[in-house]
């Protein structure tokens, strides 16, 4: 097996045992606080309303600037990964008065693939305003006067779990089009994970089958909501995948591959949960290509169904733009299970309750909330629990045990403190008192005799 997976793998096992998660993620983020990078341009005036949310603003040094505009700023960044050979276009979902400026960045950028990482409504928030045609034909073309372009759709292919389709991107200036394919995953939550990496590592196949990752074209345009978080982790996942297989690359450090990303655009990944199914999206794609490595048979996922994951997680900055139109409601599909991280999970240790290295955390910020459909609980009824199931409620058990445990030590400290405080305050006026008392004595005696 390959050297720098083996290293990958024992690391995720390490982080796993130490439930050390929250703890990498934070550690990421004191380190970029220190970043000199600055924000000038997203923060003028008449730019912050181009911007989605007002916390996520890109970076001057690698913003993307238009050429072919009066204002030439867009939320958007270009993130450079030298050591993988790759170049990404990093962006916030279009405003509905910004999607004249998102096609003229791919078509300025030379881009030929559009990355779509989230849904156009998600908690029944508009997240991104629907960017492209309603439909295949002449009838459905976008016409961007604002910008001379227009968006013709050839073609939509329905996928389980993504969507693909070919649009035709034409400049009116000069009569020039291209062809632009949209690869839209549909089933990964807003600030969650998708839940196991088999639908998301068919998806990157898709795409990397297209070409739409290589140097010969532009950058690949990436985004979700805000553009930070599931873009950062379809980014981290391919670039770390692309330097395991180059030969000069002697060692992976996930860790300093996010700082890098990091440099380019704020925020990259967004939750402890997105960099540990990063870990394993690497791990078990990795060993697929490996030739000598066998399939398991098991079918457990490393993470619990996130059907309604949504309504558990925070909500995001309030969004500032609007959507012309609800896009029509299909169900979504079941995602299929992992293939080879099955093995992988069950060998992690339960995590310690008697850990000092990694205090508990709150279980809504570490793990995955426990949701299901109607029709599942109706089957968990009859159906015996599986072994992933007991694991994780052992798991679940045993954080909110030791957090019980943490909080009576807390307790019993602080009323420890308060009793010496008391003895602290009592201390002076009683020995004050004493001393009037024996001095009153001594003085009595005294006259006394």
């Amino acid at each position: 097996m390959n050297p720098k997976l083996n290293s990958i793998e024992a690391e995720y096992l390490d982080i796993m045992h130490r439930n050390g998660w929250p703890l990498i993620y934070q550690r990421v983020g004191r380190e970029c606080q220190k970043l000199p990078y600055t924000c000038v341009e997203a923060k003028r005036p008449h730019n912050k309303a181009l911007n989605r949310y007002r916390d996520v603003n890109p970076y001057d040094h690698s913003r993307i600037v238009l050429q072919r505009s009066e204002n030439d700023y867009i939320n958007a960044n270009l993130v450079r990964m030298e050591s993988a050979d790759r170049q990404y276009i990093l962006t916030q979902g279009p405003l509905a008065f910004t999607v004249g400026h998102f096609w003229l960045m791919v078509w300025e950028q030379n881009s030929r693939a559009v990355l779509m990482l989230n849904k156009v409504i998600e908690k029944n928030e508009i997240k991104c305003h629907w960017y492209w045609p309603h439909g295949n034909g002449e009838q459905h073309k976008m016409l961007l006067t604002d910008v001379n372009l227009s968006v013709e759709q050839i073609s939509e292919e329905e996928c389980p779990n993504y969507s693909i389709r070919v649009l035709k991107l034409c400049d009116l200036e000069s009569s020039e089009s291209r062809e632009v394919i949209q690869f839209h995953y549909t089933t990964w939550p807003d600030f969650g994970v998708p839940s196991s990496p088999h639908a998301f590592l068919e998806y990157l196949k898709k795409i990397r089958d297209a070409g739409a990752l290589e140097n010969d074209v532009g950058p690949a345009v990436v985004h979700c909501s805000a553009g930070i978080g599931r873009s950062g982790t379809f980014c981290l996942v391919d670039s770390t995948m692309v330097m395991i297989q180059k030969a000069d690359v002697k060692s992976i450090n996930i860790e300093h591959i996010m700082l890098e990303m990091r440099k380019y655009r704020m925020g990259l990944i967004q939750t402890p949960d997105q960099l540990r199914f990063s870990y394993e999206a690497i791990i078990e794609r990795a060993k697929r290509e490996d030739p000598n490595y066998v399939p398991s048979n098991m079918v457990e996922s490393v993470y619990s169904p996130v059907t309604d994951v949504e309504d558990d997680c925070p909500p995001p900055p309030p969004p500032r733009g609007e959507s012309l139109c609800r896009p029509p409601a299909r169900p979504l599909p079941a995602i299929p299970s992992s293939m080879s991280l099955g093995e992988l999970h069950l060998s992690a240790p339960v995590e310690s309750s008697s850990s000092d290295e990694c205090p508990p955390t709150p279980p809504e910020l570490e793990l995955p909330p426990f949701s299901s459909a109607d029709e599942d609980e109706e089957q968990s009824a009859v159906q015996p629990e599986s072994s992933g199931a007991k694991t994780e409620t052992l798991r679940r058990r045993r954080i909110r045990e030791l957090s019980e445990r943490v909080s009576l030590m807390k307790r019993r400290a602080r009323d420890a403190e308060r009793w010496h405080n008391l003895k602290r305050s009592l201390y002076k006026p009683l020995t004050i008192t004493f001393g009037f008392i024996l001095a009153g004595i001594v003085i009595y005696s005294y006259v006394k005799h």
